[in-house]
């Protein structure tokens, strides 16, 4: 898929065969959304009962009861939800299992790792996946962090494959199928590399859920909580991908993103003290006008009726949150250990971006690092096309009325301002 992609059928879906008879199977479907039931699927699964610090259980508990009260999802939506759930509880199991089984797991350091913060939808992905290229830095393909820890006695597969990139593979056709536009949108094939978030999934933590199904309960928990113990654990589990790898000529040295941590940078650097943290910044009107249309081409299989206004609302008041908590916090940052990345000049020139970043980082730019940052940007050009976004037409929100929301945002950087405004 190439070229300028139009979406003519976001508010009233025009549905594919292969989409209609997905919805019609999802509500031939009971689904079950409660936490008894889905550890007993994961102990089922895994064959192991110890769950580690049972706090987890008031916000598996919050999700599930969200969820199932929402009598606007499609019996497809509420499936996937499941299963989400019972991966994070399975992975949860074999994290806690190998954790009491190795304890010297917990006493390896996550050295100096590059971490880029941003916006959703501002180039924080491609920025990620171009510094994964540098055969020097470790990075986290979808696959691995889908499921970190392999299922006890599960074999590699005939031809040498971790079943768990196939799983992951098998989604991502699936997806393909079901939601085509997805690739064009934000690719999810195995390879690509994901964010560290989804490590907090086994704790049932992060703001990746409200992704996932509009969730608006568990938001405001999120909000209440301070997230410095969601990050020690997920930076536990880069540890145990470290410990997995031992052996192995794998670099140690992580390469990271993550959207969340714009509103999270003091949490950041308190649990990663050594790290260079990037900071993406774009017009945010350009990255509503973004997110709301992935988010609303895939409610065609995941609600009833599409919730543009909903949408719309839910996610400018996000960004906002986003952008005065990165305002607010961005000179707690060492300036030694922190940059800001225009994203119309990463676009222009992301190769030269990554050396500004590396110089912070005291990563040399060798001759090797830079023809595989190069190859990168070469094969992965123009690889599912563009889509076209119309905010007025599909949401009925003029973007220039909008902008004049984030004038703080604006004012305090003034390079995320798009050229028509300056």
């Amino acid at each position: 898929m190439s070229g300028d992609i139009h979406i003519d059928d976001l508010r009233d879906p025009v549905y594919t065969e292969i989409q209609q008879a997905a919805l019609d199977y999802g509500e031939t479907l009971t689904t079950v959304l409660e936490p008894g039931s889905i550890m007993a699927e994961a102990e089922q699964k895994t064959g192991l009962s110890d769950w580690g610090p049972m706090d987890f259980l008031p916000r598996l508990s919050l999700l599930c009861d969200e969820w199932d009260a929402d009598d606007g999802m499609t019996g497809v939506a509420r499936l996937n939800l499941r299963n989400i759930l019972v991966k994070h509880a399975s992975s949860r199991l074999l994290i806690q299992d190998t954790w009491s089984r190795h304890p010297e797991i917990l006493d390896i350091k996550i050295e100096k790792p590059i971490i880029v913060a941003g916006l959703p939808r501002s180039g924080t992905t491609h920025l990620l996946n171009l510094m994964a290229a540098d055969s020097r830095l470790r990075a986290l393909p979808l696959w691995e962090s889908y499921e970190p820890v392999p299922t006890p006695g599960e074999a590699l597969l005939p031809d040498g494959t971790d079943p768990r990139y196939q799983r992951c593979d098998e989604a991502w056709q699936g997806m393909q199928q079901v939601t085509p536009l997805v690739a064009a949108m934000h690719p999810m094939n195995p390879d690509h590399i994901h964010e560290e978030l989804e490590l907090m999934g086994p704790n049932f933590g992060s703001y990746n859920y409200e992704w996932l199904a509009y969730s608006p309960r568990w938001r405001d928990a999120y909000y209440a909580e301070d997230q410095t113990y969601q990050y020690e654990y997920m930076r536990d589990v880069l540890k145990l991908l470290l410990w997995q790898q031992r052996g192995t000529d794998r670099p140690v040295r992580w390469v990271l993103k993550c959207p969340q941590h714009l509103e999270q940078l003091p949490v950041l650097h308190k649990v990663f003290p050594d790290a260079t943290i990037a900071i993406t910044h774009r017009d945010p009107v350009a990255v509503i006008q973004s997110a709301v249309t992935m988010l609303a081409y895939g409610q065609r299989m995941n609600r009833k009726q599409v919730m543009t206004e909903q949408l719309m609302e839910y996610w400018t008041a996000r960004v906002e949150r986003l952008l005065r908590a990165c305002v607010r916090d961005r000179d707690s940052l060492p300036a030694e250990q922190s940059i800001d990345v225009p994203f119309t000049q990463l676009i222009r020139d992301d190769v030269s971006w990554v050396e500004k970043i590396y110089q912070k980082a005291a990563l040399p730019m060798t001759g090797q690092a830079r023809a595989e940052l190069s190859g990168f940007v070469e094969e992965h050009r123009d690889d599912y096309g563009r889509v076209v976004y119309d905010l007025k037409a599909h949401f009925g929100v003029d973007p220039a009325q909008l902008r004049e929301r984030f004038a703080f945002y604006f004012d305090a950087f003034p390079e995320a301002r798009p050229a028509s405004d300056s």
